[in-house]
């Protein structure tokens, strides 16, 4: 790979004023990116499973112009303190209910991919006073396809357990629809996250959801979508690894009023791979303008 090839992080985040920080959230050390005004309406962002809040690097800087925006690492993930307990859902939903107590957040729009999308979902559904508006991006928490749930379980246990170069990019590129997207940065950043003290067991705590039996007691069934109140866009792309399109219209068929769209060339992170094309999108939804993109499927 040449200078001019190589990829980084922190070229993302250039130009971009923007903070790290931690914050005891139930004792949970919870680490946090923010970028953006306080004063201004609040955006939370949340990752995957496996996942970290630099899902999000290259949103921070579009976003912080209007929002004070939240790349949050939840519970047992990123730089967060690792998992001691088996985290299914209503866990992840304390934990980002303390964290915005914590940091005074009254009430936000979320924008979640996969995990991440279906932690947003649910706080919609049970917490709409604290929900302004939803985004959810090749969201999981609508179907349990044990093919899919098998290969991200043995591909994140694998490498948590064996944090190399191989099973990390291995990982990463899953993620992706482009591999060659799968930056050796963002692989290094991965695997100093995988290889903390604690997260090979930790991994195992994160993976739980991916077990049938606890899946299916999590799932989001269609009178759960159906009481959904906030503005909701569903995401999905034309190469996401985990369900295809008819899975993603599904999802935005059972929430009312969504609006959804495809994004083409895409995995499973598709804010990270065609950026312009999904801060448009987004930004556009977020603000309660028209989305071109979009078409109403919601009942």
């Amino acid at each position: 790979m040449t200078h001019q090839e190589y990829q980084s992080i922190w070229v993302e985040l250039r130009g971009t004023a923007f903070c790290q920080g931690w914050v005891d959230v139930q004792g949970i050390n919870t680490r946090y990116l923010h970028a953006g005004d306080p004063a201004k309406p609040a955006l939370i962002l949340l990752h995957g499973v496996g996942g970290h809040a630099e899902a999000y690097v290259r949103n921070l800087k579009s976003h912080a112009e209007h929002f004070s925006v939240w790349a949050v690492d939840m519970v047992g993930h990123g730089w967060t303190d690792p998992a001691t307990e088996d985290l299914e859902i209503p866990q992840y939903i304390r934990h980002i209910l303390g964290f915005m107590d914590a940091m005074g957040i009254a009430k936000a729009s979320f924008s979640g991919e996969s995990l991440g999308g279906w932690v947003s979902a649910r706080m919609a559904i049970d917490h709409p006073e604290r929900v302004e508006r939803l985004v959810l991006n090749t969201a999981g928490g609508s179907q349990a396809d044990p093919k899919v749930m098998e290969r991200l379980k043995s591909l994140s246990l694998q490498a948590a357990s064996d944090p190399s170069w191989a099973f990390i990019k291995a990982r990463v590129e899953w993620l992706m629809a482009d591999k060659s997207k799968a930056y050796d940065d963002l692989v290094a950043t991965r695997q100093a996250i995988y290889a903390r003290p604690g997260m090979k067991e930790g991994m195992k705590h994160n993976m739980i959801l991916q077990e049938m039996e606890v899946r299916l007691r999590n799932i989001l069934h269609a009178a759960d979508y159906g009481r959904i109140q906030a503005p909701t866009l569903v995401i999905w792309t034309s190469d996401d690894p985990t369900a295809d399109v008819s899975e993603g219209r599904r999802m935005a068929s059972m929430i009312p009023g969504a609006l959804f769209t495809v994004m083409d060339g895409c995995g499973h992170w598709p804010q990270f791979e065609d950026t312009p094309t999904f801060d448009r999108i987004h930004l556009a939804f977020l603000h309660g303008e028209p989305v071109p993109e979009a078409e109403r499927v919601g009942p």
